[in-house]
């Protein structure tokens, strides 16, 4: 059986690489600003013709999963990832971090709509879904038997609230902290709770 070429790969490839790269920065444009950006909203911001826009990215799940390509990522590990627990952290924090300084703006819009009072429709916040909890469960899975499973859980949340976009607005907008200063704070804070859970895991228990 043939396998489909997208369209963007037939013919006139350059402009075609131009149209599409327009609707995704359309797209971050219409998420920095609170907007949710569907396929039509968006090929109307980048002036592309909706049909046009629609051979390129047939949903909003697509637009969305090129305009922020984490959206369908199962780890932020590379391959072959790391197999020390610390070593993993390390380098989801990396990843994490530099993602959330690549999108803060289109972060920091969804962060303040998700504070809005009143239930949001569907879709409507679709870089605050929870992944950050999810990646972090993968980069510390070694710890699975070697921690009980309530503290685990435990361990997770509290490295997740130690990095992110909340984290980084606080220490840049109210303490005053440079972002680089700030990404390094976050990254120690997300170490010692992980050092700190093993060495509890290692004392023994009376």
């Amino acid at each position: 059986m043939a396998i489909a070429t997208p369209y963007e790969r037939t013919g006139r490839t350059n402009q075609k690489a131009r149209t599409r790269n327009a609707l995704i920065a359309a797209a971050r444009q219409l998420l920095a600003e609170g907007a949710s950006p569907t396929v039509e909203r968006t090929a109307d911001r980048a002036a592309v013709s909706r049909t046009t826009a629609f051979r390129y990215f047939p949903n909003q799940r697509a637009l969305l999963a090129a305009t922020y390509p984490q959206l369908e990522a199962a780890s932020l590990l590379g391959t072959p990832a790391p197999a020390e627990p610390l070593a993993r952290l390390e380098a989801f924090a990396e990843q994490f971090m530099r993602h959330t300084l690549a999108f803060e703006p289109e972060l920091r819009a969804q962060l303040r709509l998700a504070l809005e009072p009143g239930p949001r429709p569907p879709g409507e916040l679709p870089l605050r879904q929870g992944r950050g909890i999810g990646w972090l469960e993968d980069a510390l899975s070694p710890l699975r038997g070697r921690i009980p499973a309530a503290e685990l859980r435990r361990l997770v949340l509290a490295v997740r609230a130690t990095l992110g976009i909340e984290a980084l607005i606080w220490l840049t907008d109210v303490a005053g902290v440079p972002r680089e200063q700030a990404v390094d704070i976050l990254r120690s804070s997300a170490r010692t709770l992980l050092r700190a859970a093993l060495a509890d895991a290692a004392s023994p228990r009376e």
